[in-house]
């Protein structure tokens, strides 16, 4: 369903409302994923949906009903669903009127149509660059490719009409040799862009590189976490932006804002138009998102909002609302951190012990306030020593303040796009100093 279309219904779905005010909601998506194993691609999915949702408002009283059926019958049935739930709902003196209708600004090249119409077989074209490397590196393999297309279209009784179109592909393989693995990814808007063996290359230099394992002594050590690791770590702080966190004091930040809690190095910003990762210049109430420091050279300056909390925060309103309803409140979509100046080859020459990690899994959080996370190293662990990688090492369990990590860190001046199944980011590595390993394993 193309933007007009989307578009069209929306502007229908409003005009039979009879709410005091109204928000409809289309969103398509088309996602497919050619998943292999043993070289072998194993599996080809695709889904393709479209989903209506419809928030009425009825003296200050909330409902949103949503549903996948377009005859004009089920649409009707939508609208007053939607309506009903709203007059049953508890009134609240906060909910401020739906946000008028702002432009925001056109998106970076987030649509592409050629990923947009990627096919099985193109998928399977990028799979085999990868069972390539995996043979010449005698590893074997496992991983998927991935493309998708989505648009989203918002329209609201205050004039609101916003609509965006945008697309995604994405490379994850894992190589196994016989006592190692190594991983590696890709992600972009621009299916052509993905350079498969480039990827497929590096995750088997990672296992090889962590043939033969060592173990080492869990305790604080000198860490250069990848992107990958990093932006995972990361992913478990970002949602201490929110307004709604911060207002409830679940936030490490609720006693104060404009307070340093990390070192000078430290830059974090909420971006839709960065390049590596362009996003929807526009929030799920339709207002414009503005491009947020949220962490300043060390001190924390914002909070992202919606409608809802900058009238409750008499803040102005960021424009990072999620679709109604959500337990969560705002949230910041399009996280970057600023890089540093050095590359991260030269981190590691200036690490005179220290570990080098390629990504984390199972993490999970410890104290959610105190931003403490535990989880553990995987498929590409590597011992430092006097500048220089020189074997892979058993994987480790951490146990880790976010926090206390970004205190003592530094940057390369590299960035990267890293994703997985919740989140999306852009990252540079990050050396952090006294990182807390509490224990080791056998693999």
């Amino acid at each position: 369903m193309n933007d007009l279309e989307r578009e069209r219904l929306a502007r229908e779905l409003l005009e039979r409302s009879v709410a005091d005010e109204t928000e409809v909601f289309v969103a398509f998506s088309n996602a497919a994923l050619t998943r292999f194993t043993h070289e072998v691609s194993n599996q080809n999915v695709a889904a393709n949906s479209v989903e209506v949702s419809v928030r009425a408002i009825v003296d200050q009283r909330t409902g949103v009903a949503s549903g996948n059926a377009f005859d004009m019958l089920s649409l009707q049935q939508l609208i007053e669903r939607a309506a009903a739930m709203a007059r049953l709902a508890p009134r609240d003196s906060l909910l401020p009127r739906l946000p008028a209708g702002t432009p925001a600004p056109p998106a970076r090249s987030a649509y592409v149509a050629s990923t947009a119409g990627a096919s099985p077989e193109q998928r399977a074209q990028l799979c085999e660059p990868l069972f390539s490397a995996a043979e010449d590196g005698g590893c074997w393999c496992a991983g998927y490719v991935s493309t998708s297309s989505f648009g989203v279209t918002i329209a609201n009784t205050s004039g609101t009409l916003s609509s965006f179109d945008g697309t995604d592909a994405a490379v994850n393989v894992k190589m196994i040799a016989r006592d190692s693995s190594g991983w590696a990814e890709a992600h972009t808007t621009d299916v052509a862009a993905v350079d498969a063996a480039a990827v497929g290359r590096r995750a088997v230099e990672k296992a090889a590189l962590g043939a033969a394992p060592r173990s080492v002594e869990p305790g604080a050590w000198s860490v250069i976490l990848e992107p990958a690791a990093f932006g995972e770590m990361l992913s478990y702080l970002t949602s201490h932006f929110s307004a709604q966190s911060y207002e409830e004091g679940s936030s490490f930040f609720s006693d104060g804002l404009d307070r340093t809690y990390f070192g000078e190095n430290v830059t974090i910003y909420d971006d839709w138009s960065h390049p590596l990762a362009p996003g929807m210049p526009f929030d799920y109430e339709g207002y414009p998102t503005q491009r947020l420091a949220l962490v300043e050279r060390g001190a924390v300056r914002n909070v992202v909002t919606d409608s809802y909390y900058a009238k409750k925060l008499d803040r102005e309103n960021t424009g990072h609302a999620l679709p109604a309803p959500n337990a969560y409140g705002p949230q910041p979509m399009h996280v970057v951190v600023a890089p540093g100046t050095r590359p991260a080859t030269e981190m590691i020459a200036s690490t005179e012990r220290g570990l080098l990690v390629t990504r984390f899994w199972y993490i999970r959080p410890v104290d959610l306030k105190k931003a403490i996370i535990t989880g553990m190293t995987r498929d590409g662990t590597f011992l430092i020593e006097n500048g220089r990688i020189t074997s892979g090492v058993r994987n480790l369990r951490f146990n880790q303040s976010i926090l206390d990590a970004l205190r003592s860190c530094e940057f390369s001046k590299e960035q990267l796009r890293t994703a997985s199944y919740g989140y999306s980011l852009v990252a540079p590595a990050a050396k952090i100093d006294g990182f807390n390993f509490t224990s080791t394993t056998e693999f």
